[in-house]
Order: structure tokens, then sequence, then C-alpha cells
């Protein structure tokens, strides 16, 4: 026999904000007070920052870059450096996810009892790969490389394997292990349990964290060119080093407008993708 609820439920007062034997809130103090130490350590002149001649120089800085610069012969070399920086982009991420995927196999654990002996030292080549960014890269790999977007492309390329391929391996070690463990009953090897039932259910996963760092790699690339990768970076860098603000404003609308197109482009096919 059940018995009967109260007509009025007992009032319960509501969890106090903070208890000793909440880890989550200590975790919160620590970083509210990480945050308070960080604003008390660094000289930070906001009164000098929002002076009235501070803002009358950044307004007579922004009022030299209009009118843009819209000539057809200096359009087309926007037009040639932003398809470079795309390509950069496109050919860095994609060999990153080759590289990424090719590392996260031996970086997870498949199953649970498998050894993964190579797991903690593919993890640290990983996290040597992605600790570097892609500035450094590209400074590095220039000295090799050369002037031009191949040293872009390959800086692009090897900070996105260390984050893609971290990503990827804790995509495959939290695949559901059901099918994987039905085909191991039945003999089936671990590369093909891979191909045949981890694969399909992480593939939408890895293809939208591939996506999501091609819009970030868009970004990179830009920027990369000012240290002499090639693309709109490189121009922007020439014009701003000259002050030339009509075409440097010209740069910049190309970068916002391939960034946006790229943004939106991408984001309705991760979509499309985990529907």
């Amino acid at each position: 026999m059940t018995k009967p609820r109260a007509a009025n439920p007992p009032y319960k007062l509501p969890p106090p904000l903070f208890d000793a034997r909440c880890k989550a809130c200590w975790f919160t103090l620590g970083i509210v007070l990480l945050v308070v130490a960080s604003f008390w350590s660094l000289d930070l002149q906001w009164a000098q920052f929002l002076s009235l001649d501070a803002m009358r120089s950044m307004g007579r800085f922004v009022g030299e870059f209009f009118p843009p610069d819209t000539s057809p012969e200096f359009l087309r070399k926007v037009a040639v450096g932003a398809w470079e920086t795309l390509a950069m982009s496109a050919l860095g991420t994609g060999l990153a996810a080759v590289a990424g995927l090719a590392l996260a196999m031996p970086a997870s654990r498949l199953y649970e009892g498998h050894a993964a002996r190579a797991r903690s030292f593919t993890r640290l080549i990983l996290n040597a790969l992605r600790s570097i960014p892609e500035l450094v890269w590209a400074a590095l790999l220039l000295i090799s490389a050369g002037l031009g977007p191949f040293a872009g492309t390959l800086a692009l390329a090897l900070h996105t394997t260390g984050v893609l391929g971290r990503l990827f391996a804790e995509a495959i070690e939290n695949a559901p292990p059901g099918p994987g463990t039905a085909l191991r009953s039945h003999g089936v090897g671990n590369g093909r349990v891979f191909l045949y039932a981890t694969l399909p259910q992480v593939l939408p996963q890895l293809m939208s964290y591939t996506l999501y760092r091609w819009e970030n790699n868009i970004r990179a690339a830009a920027v990369l060119g000012v240290v002499g990768a090639g693309g709109l970076g490189q121009l922007l860098a020439f014009h701003m080093g000259l002050f030339q603000m009509g075409k440097t404003a010209t740069v910049l609308g190309a970068m916002l407008l391939m960034v946006a197109l790229v943004d939106a482009s991408s984001h309705v096919a991760r979509r499309w993708l985990t529907r």
C-alpha cells in the first residue's frame, strides 16, 4: 500500500551558495581569486585608455581608414590574397585531419582493458604540437621553407594536428563500446573493428571538429601572413607598415567578409552532419 502524498509538501530551503564540502565551490573560488590577482598584478591603465585624448586619437586613426581603396587593380590583389589564405587554411586543416586521425588511434584506449602501450607517448607528441602557436611554427618554418604560403600551410597543419588528434582520441575513447565488443567476440581484429564499428559512430563528431578548426584556421591563416607566410596577412602587414590606411581598410574588409562566409557555410555543414 502506497503512502498518500501530503497536500502541501514540506518546505525546503535552497542550498547554500558555498559549502565547505562542495568541490565546485572551492574551484569557483580559486578561479575568482586568480582573476582578482590578475587585475591586481597587471598595470592596467584604464583611466588613460578611457581618457578623452585617447578617444580623440582613436577617432582620428579610424577616420584614416576611409575611404577604402576600391581600385580594380588593388581589388585583384586582395582577391588573390584571399584565395591564398583560403587555400592555406583548407590544405592545412585537411593535412591535420589525416595526421590527427592517424595519431588518435595509438593515443586512445580502444576498449576496456586495451593495453594502449603508445598512448602516453602519442599524447605527449600531440601536446607538444598544439602547445606551440601557429605564429611560432610559421616563424620557425620560414627558415627552412622560405617566405610564402608553404610555411604558413605547414604551421597550420602542425598546430592543428595536435588539436584535432587530441579531440579525435577523446571521441574514439567515448564511443559506445557495444558494436566493437560484438565484433571482437567473433574474432575480428582491432583495425576492422575501428573501421566498421567505431569510426561510423564518431565520424559526424570528427567532421564537426574538423570544420570548426577550419573556421579557426581561416583567421589564423590571415594572421600568419604578418610574418611573411603569404595571403591577406602579408598584404595587411605591408600596407600598414607604409601607413596606407585606405588599402589596409580594404584588406580588413576582405578578411571580415571571408571569415563570415566560411563561418556561415561551416555552421550549415556542421548542423547537417550532426542531425
